[in-house]
């Protein structure tokens, strides 16, 4: 249940820095700050919610006065808590027994934690050596609410290299990881996302036409990569590749990422291939298959 208590304590967190960033060595974080240092507030709700969706994890099943009796509050707050997780499907609630059941939403949501971690441990020696070999920066990342999540990176070695942290987001139009993820999608679905999203410009290279979007998603559909030439953030390049699962749907993407004065034009067309196989790789390794 730990997997399920973390990947619905994700959905509560604020949104980490979207954009990624050069820097020339590890930052590090003061001792105390941040979301989990001193003074932070722990939402008592959710953290009720949570010690709820553990309890009915251990049982087969549980009375309302039992629940509440576990958990340390009273009935009312209990059903009250039991009821708004019913509304979103993580707990049933059988009528006829008096019974509260851990539901499907709770599983879905731990199954796609527990998924992403084994992406992140499986994945991590592919990308290792793919940083070995081109001496920059390899990312993991998701699409996540229209917007692609970084999950892992392995840093490069260089003393200027592309970093992003996990947790950090952005735009799926703008990112070579974002552009691998869109290309798995239907053109239906890419319509409906970009109806929400837009095509924000972020710098004078973003695609910000729908024309030439989908013309560049059938090219990387075409060769299995993408392209970021300074897209999102001016100085910033990437190339990306999709990763699929078992129904050779894409799931996840795998970039190279490293400082414009190193990634040229003929320096991306090189990676690109390179990507291609690192994620084909990752995919075999977790049980997925390539599309065709």
């Amino acid at each position: 249940m730990q997997a399920t208590k973390e990947a619905v304590l994700s959905l509560y967190e604020p949104l980490m820095p979207r954009t990624a960033e050069l820097k020339r060595r590890p930052e590090t974080t003061p001792a105390g700050s941040g979301p989990t240092g001193q003074g932070a507030t722990p939402s008592k709700g959710l953290d009720r919610s949570l010690t709820l969706l553990e309890i009915l994890a251990e049982v087969d099943g549980i009375s309302l006065s039992d629940i509440a009796l576990r958990a340390g509050v009273p009935a009312s707050t209990a059903h009250r808590i039991l009821t708004t997780l019913e509304a979103h499907s993580f707990v049933s609630h059988d009528e006829e027994r008096g019974r509260w059941f851990i539901a499907v939403r709770a599983f879905q949501i731990g199954n796609a934690f527990l998924r992403h971690r084994k992406l992140n441990d499986i994945g991590r020696a592919q990308m290792r050596a793919l940083m070995e070999e081109t001496g920059e920066s390899v990312n993991l990342a998701i699409e996540d609410q229209g917007e692609a999540v970084y999950i892992a990176q392995v840093e490069s070695h260089a003393s200027i290299r592309a970093f992003h942290r996990a947790g950090s987001r952005g735009p799926l139009h703008a990112l070579a990881v974002g552009k691998a993820l869109l290309a798995g999608m239907d053109d239906v679905q890419v319509r409906r996302l970009l109806q929400r999203t837009g095509l924000p410009r972020f710098s004078p290279n973003t695609i910000s036409d729908p024309t030439a979007l989908f013309d560049d998603l059938a090219a990387i559909r075409a060769r299995g990569w993408s392209v970021n030439a300074e897209e999102h953030e001016a100085g910033m390049c990437a190339v990306a590749a999709p990763i699929y699962n078992e129904h050779a749907e894409v799931i996840a993407a795998m970039s190279i990422t490293g400082p414009a004065t190193r990634l040229s034009a003929e320096r991306l067309a090189e990676l690109g291939p390179l990507a291609k196989r690192t994620a084909a790789d990752i995919t075999a390794s977790i049980g997925g298959r390539l599309p065709g």
